[in-house]
């Protein structure tokens, strides 16, 4: 018998397992946890909005699963006026954390249970029981990789366990440095490696990472943050928002989005674009949306007084 390695250097510390969502299933990326629905569920077809990163529609074509698009209103509802067949879902986002549990529900009876909730951008909002839904870690914390799956079927594959150590540059970079943009090509070159990644469960680096933050400590600042700007940009935003648990950021929309982000960006506030790959697709407010919707920053980094400064500087931008 050969017994694990005995001395050395020491390695990480295992932390507090206190993760929020556990039990759930965890995976390596979101993307995944949709694969093993689409596998557990034998689903043929999956409608998906056109307001959505185009991970999900190359998944689709690399894995041989049919899709189609479908339209969503100003409300974030989805416009899909169909009644689906055994064997095909629905893909329902969760933009900004928007559509509460009882709007899910209604959703979920409208399409008689052939759903599949992305809560990429609601990681603090509980599923609900019997509905699949999806959660992504590093959307909003300081980690790799890594996603969560409530569901209550179960994928009969034996999955390796993915492994993060490679993935951390950009991450242990700018902890040390708090400079986001010396790494930014490692961040980038870290999000392109997820296209193709096979689906293998969670990696022990992230699990460990994940069970020692303070959630509690972090959905009070995303809350407060949220507040704030929610307070000083109410009456100039053209969305009609509610606020949510633990806001992922806040979404503000304006005309010249564009422009205003780069105007933004020049004072080293930088906002991204949810996403440009809809610019070339038919869906109006989808390209609306994804142009004009500044989603500001308003996550545990900062404090009340950053959010005040960014109010100041979103409305010297817009003026």
């Amino acid at each position: 018998m050969i017994m694990s390695e005995i001395g050395g250097y020491f390695g990480l510390e295992p932390l507090v397992g206190n993760e929020y969502h556990k039990g759930l299933i965890a995976l390596n990326t979101a993307r995944n946890a949709l694969l093993y629905i689409l596998k557990v569920r034998k689903i043929r077809k999956l409608f998906i909005p056109y307001f959505l990163c185009d991970s999900v529609s190359r998944l689709c074509k690399r894995e041989g699963f049919s899709y189609e698009y479908y339209e969503v209103d100003y409300e974030f509802l989805p416009r899909l006026a169909k009644r689906l067949n055994k064997d095909e879902y629905i893909y329902v986002v969760n933009y900004y954390g928007q559509l509460d549990n009882d709007c899910l529900l209604n959703i979920a009876e409208e399409y008689h249970g052939n759903i599949i909730v992305d809560n990429v951008q609601a990681f603090f909002q509980r599923p609900i029981d019997g509905i699949d839904t999806i959660y992504s870690c590093r959307k909003f914390f300081g980690v790799s990789d890594g996603a969560y799956l409530s569901t209550s079927c179960s994928l009969n594959e034996d999955l390796k366990t993915d492994a993060s150590s490679k993935r951390m540059k950009h991450l242990l970079g700018r902890f040390e440095t708090n400079t986001a943009s010396v790494f930014y090509s490692d961040f980038k070159s870290n999000e392109e490696s997820f296209d193709g990644l096979e689906l293998m469960n969670m990696s022990k680096l992230t699990h460990n990472l994940l069970g020692a933050i303070d959630y509690k400590k972090i959905r009070i600042a995303r809350e407060r943050n949220f507040g704030v700007l929610h307070e000083f940009l109410s009456n100039q935003n053209r969305l009609h928002i509610n606020i949510p648990m633990a806001p992922y950021a806040y979404p503000f929309y304006c005309e010249n989005g564009i422009a205003v982000r780069k105007m933004l960006s020049k004072k080293n506030i930088y906002i991204p674009t949810l996403w440009p790959n809809v610019f070339c697709l038919k869906d109006e407010i989808a390209k609306d949306y994804s142009k004009n919707i500044l989603p500001l920053p308003c996550d545990q980094r900062y404090t009340s007084t950053d959010m005040q400064y960014v109010v100041s500087e979103v409305l010297q931008c817009i003026s």
